[in-house]
């Protein structure tokens, strides 16, 4: 007798199929820095940024009628303009925002996620890429403004070194109000999925909040503390609040906190939101 061999067909059947392996992370990351740096305009804007806080700086130095009047002192206020700080904020927290709304106004979230169901790794990934680029963009315009304010500041005797005793508080703070803040704006970008809203919420959370509420009264003042623009207002200020004075301060370890929870906080909401509705 003579048995018959098994089909071609039936063998395939019986073997398992070879699935491709799962993405790593360090995979996802690499994808989102190359969706990030492939847009042109990226280079440009982060350019245009940086510039404009450097040259903030440099027009609140000269336009300082006091500066030189204390030599010795640090200025911080000049080399951390406050609007240009303003307008990096408002910057970055709109950039991290895009960051993933331009995908769900595309259509790109879908494919994204059908190539990779770990929908949480997608949000963490694009979170690794803003941090380290807007540390990076955070760090050279904080040093550019306090570099450019010191050149201009030792025209009139008044330069302090980088390594001045009030300097590296201000110096830090500034330099991780950029990432801090696209990192917000990403974290609201995925809550709300929408251009015109997340601006709208980016908007009114980084800048508008914090000036509706004052420091005279204690609940107002603790709503105000927890704002980020305060935050980072109190950081950056190199002398004691008056303790005669009838309004209440922020304290330092409860601006760091809140440096630390914003980010955090939007971040952690984001991944747990993404994983529970569909796109």
């Amino acid at each position: 007798m003579t048995t018959l061999a098994p089909s071609a067909a039936s063998s395939s059947s019986s073997t398992p199929y070879l699935l491709d392996p799962p993405a790593r992370f360090r995979d996802l990351v690499a994808s989102e820095w190359i969706k990030t740096r492939s847009l042109r305009s990226t280079p440009w804007a982060l350019a245009f940024i940086t510039l404009f806080v450097i040259g903030s700086a440099a027009v609140a130095t000269l336009a300082d009628k006091a500066a030189g009047s204390e030599p010795g002192s640090f200025l911080a206020y000049d080399s951390f303009s406050s609007p240009g700080y303003m307008t990096l904020m408002l910057f970055a927290g709109s950039m991290g925002a895009l960051t993933v709304v331009s995908e769900y106004s595309s259509g790109l979230i879908r494919t994204t996620f059908a190539a990779v169901p770990a929908r949480g790794a997608v949000v963490l990934a694009k979170a690794v890429v803003t941090a380290l680029l807007w540390t990076a963009v955070g760090t050279a315009a904080a040093l550019g403004s306090f570099l450019v304010s010191q050149a201009i500041l030792n025209g009139h005797g008044a330069a302090v070194a980088i390594t001045h005793p009030d300097v590296f508080r201000p110096l830090l703070a500034s330099a991780l109000l950029a990432p801090v803040c696209a990192l917000t704006g990403l974290g609201l970008g995925v809550l709300i999925r929408h251009a015109a809203g997340t601006m709208l919420a980016t908007v009114f959370g980084l800048l508008m909040l914090a000036p509706m509420f004052s420091e005279s009264n204690r609940w107002s003042a603790d709503v105000k503390h927890t704002m980020l623009s305060s935050a980072w207002a109190r950081l950056v200020q190199t002398y004691e609040p008056n303790p005669d004075s009838l309004g209440y301060s922020a304290t330092l370890p409860g601006a760091w906190a809140v440096f630390a929870l914003w980010p955090l906080i939007a971040i952690a909401l984001a991944v747990v939101v993404v994983r529970r509705r569909d796109v």
